[in-house]
C-alpha cells in the first residue's frame, strides 16, 4: 500500500486545533437542532459524534464543512470561519456523506479524475494520485469497473478515496458504515485507521457504539442537539458504567415483575422491555447472587461495559432508537 501522508495536514501537536466550536446553535424554526454545544479538536484526532438518529450529529458536520450555516455562536475551522470562508474551507475539507453519491454513469477510476477536477488540480496529479487512492482503497482491479457493479462496501471505500483526491487536512465522515456487513465494516476501519496513522484528522458521526469505540480517541454522546457527556470512550465507561453488565432474560412478560427481586444486586439495575441489566464490577457474583435467591432466567449473560451502556445511563434509550 502506498504510504497516505497528505501534503496538508496540519503537525500533530497538542496546541494545534482545527476545529473550535462555541455555543453553536442551529434552529429550524422553533426547533434546536444543534443546541448550543462546544467542542474543540486538535490536528491529528479521530473525534467522533455519538448518538442516535436526530441528535443534531449530520446537522452539525453542515455546518463544519459550510455547507449550512449556524444560527449562533462561534464556529472556526483552521482559524476560518466557514459562513465567510466557505471555499477556503472546504478546499482542505474531504468530505463522506452518509449517503454515497458517486457517478453511476462514470468508471471507478474516472469517478476520481471527475471529482479532483472540482477543485482545479491538474490531470499530471490526478492521474498518479487516483491510482494511489485506488490501491489504498483495494480497489486497483476495479478501475475500468462500472459503479453500479460494485458492491456496498467496495462503494463506500470509493467515496473515501474520492474525498482523499485533494489531499484534505479534516475528513469529515458520516455514518461511515451505515448500512455495510461486519466484514466490509472491518476493512473499512482498517483504512480509516491508516489515514489516522498518517496524520489526518477525523471528524466521525455514528450511532454504533463498537464503531465509536474502535476509531475514536475521543468523542461528545449527543442528544436532542445536546452534548451530554465528553471523554475518551474508556473514560466515558469508566465514568458513567461499571466494569461489567448482567443481561437477564425472563419473558417479556416477567422481566418487569422480577425486576423488583433483584434489587440490591450489583450497584445499579435497567430495566428494558426484553431484558434487566444488573451493572456491576463483577458480573459472575452477581448471577451467583441471582441464583441465590432462586432466581432462573431464560438466558444470562456477562459482558464488559459498552458506550451503549452511557448512553443509556445519561438518556434512558439506546443509541439505535
Amino acid at each position: 500500500m502506498p504510504q497516505i501522508t497528505p501534503s496538508q495536514t496540519v503537525p500533530r501537536t497538542a496546541s494545534a486545533t482545527v476545529i473550535s466550536a462555541h455555543n453553536l446553535t442551529k434552529t429550524y424554526g422553533s426547533f434546536n437542532a444543534v443546541d448550543g454545544i462546544s467542542f474543540e479538536v486538535p490536528a491529528g484526532e479521530s473525534f467522533g459524534l455519538l448518538g442516535p438518529n436526530g441528535a443534531g450529529k449530520s446537522t452539525t458536520m453542515k455546518m463544519i464543512g459550510g455547507v449550512s450555516s449556524r444560527t449562533s455562536g462561534d464556529l472556526a475551522i483552521m482559524g476560518l470561519d466557514p459562513d465567510r470562508y466557505g471555499p477556503e474551507v472546504r478546499a482542505h475539507l474531504g468530505v463522506v456523506p452518509q449517503q454515497d453519491n458517486l457517478d453511476e454513469d462514470l468508471r471507478v477510476r474516472d469517478n476520481l479524475l471527475a471529482y479532483g477536477r472540482y477543485f482545479g488540480l491538474p490531470k499530471s496529479y490526478l492521474g498518479p494520485k487516483a491510482d494511489e487512492l485506488l490501491e489504498f482503497a483495494q480497489l486497483t482491479d476495479k478501475a475500468k469497473a462500472r459503479v453500479d457493479s460494485l458492491s456496498g462496501g467496495m462503494k463506500r471505500r470509493l467515496t473515501i478515496a474520492r474525498s482523499l483526491i485533494n489531499d484534505p487536512k479534516i475528513l469529515l465522515l458520516d455514518e461511515p458504515t451505515t448500512g455495510l456487513d461486519p466484514q466490509a465494516r472491518h476493512i473499512l476501519w482498517d483504512r480509516l485507521f491508516r489515514l489516522k496513522e498518517a496524520g489526518v484528522t477525523l471528524i466521525l458521526t455514528t450511532h454504533y457504539m463498537d464503531e465509536a469505540e474502535q476509531l475514536c480517541d475521543r468523542l461528545v454522546v449527543v442528544d436532542k442537539g445536546r452534548i451530554m457527556a465528553e471523554g475518551s470512550p474508556a473514560a466515558l465507561i469508566r465514568e458513567h458504567s461499571t466494569r461489567e453488565v448482567l443481561e437477564l432474560r425472563f419473558g417479556s412478560e416477567r422481566n418487569t415483575t422480577v425486576a423488583g427481586e433483584l434489587e440490591g444486586i450489583g450497584e445499579r439495575l435497567e430495566t428494558l422491555p426484553d431484558r434487566v441489566l444488573i451493572y456491576a464490577n463483577d458480573g459472575e457474583a452477581a448471577l451467583e447472587a441471582v441464583s441465590a435467591r432462586g432466581l432462573r432466567p431464560i438466558t444470562s449473560l456477562v459482558r464488559r461495559s459498552s458506550l451503549e451502556d452511557v448512553f443509556l445511563r445519561l438518556t434512558g434509550r439506546s443509541l439505535v432508537d
